[in-house]
């Protein structure tokens, strides 16, 4: 039995405003390391706020988050930024390139962050780029690729500092089923091969049939979990 990498007990978020909106409510859930787990329901189901909460992004109204053993929910913003860049991985819906940086310079950009060296920030880039088939873009804009060439250079930002657990946020919105299929395929191995737990939101059933579980969302709490092999 492989332990725990993500806990959260009882975790809540409310959106206060002329009305309150739930967007997860008394959530409890164990993600064990190396887990390739999915998250799905329909829109507003509490999906996207779920993810931001494991990331730190944005701070919970109730309840805590555990990662590795740590309490993000009571590190201050200063603990929580270093966390997520040295430990998290995000591909989000928007991917949010640079868009006045190359494909290499998207990548690189959080190992300047942590003050990497030159030389090791060129290896690890050049290292990963190879890998994921994206060498060739290395000096290419965001706006002379295409959609799925942009998510594999968000992929690999992502993932070119090891991260403990890598979040998307509907990796594969937006492409066709072959390109769909091949990033999800590109993103399995490297849970496999990097031992990178991995939590994506997802819709797609290309996605859901890769997953270790899949984890229904609806009205901010999970209403039932299922194996791949069940669908």
């Amino acid at each position: 039995m492989k332990k725990p990498l993500v806990i959260t007990e009882n975790l809540s978020k409310i959106y206060e405003g002329s009305f309150s909106v739930t967007g997860v409510e008394d959530l409890t859930l164990s993600v064990p390391q190396g887990a390739f787990f999915c998250l799905a329901g329909p829109s507003g189901s509490g999906k996207s706020t779920f993810l931001k909460l494991l990331g730190g992004i944005e701070r919970p109204s109730g309840g805590k988050v555990y990662i590795e053993g740590k309490e993000l929910t009571s590190m201050s913003r200063s603990e929580l930024s270093f966390f997520r860049l040295s430990s998290l991985g995000f591909v989000f819906q928007e991917l949010n390139l640079i868009s006045v940086l190359t494909a290499r310079e998207n990548i690189e950009f959080g190992l300047m962050l942590r003050k990497f060296s030159s030389k090791v920030r060129r290896e690890k880039v050049m290292q990963i780029m190879e890998e994921l088939g994206i060498e060739g873009l290395a000096e290419r804009r965001p706006s002379e690729m295409s959609g799925g060439q942009q998510q594999r250079v968000a992929v690999a930002r992502a993932i070119v500092g090891n991260p403990l657990l890598l979040l998307a946020d509907e990796p594969t919105a937006n492409l066709d089923s072959h390109t769909t299929e091949n990033l999800i395929d590109l993103i399995r191995n490297l849970n496999i091969s990097k031992g990178i737990t991995c939590i994506l939101a997802s819709h797609d059933e290309q996605v859901l049939k890769k997953s270790d579980k899949i984890l229904y969302l609806r009205d901010g709490k999970i209403s039932h979990i299922e194996q791949p092999e069940e669908l």
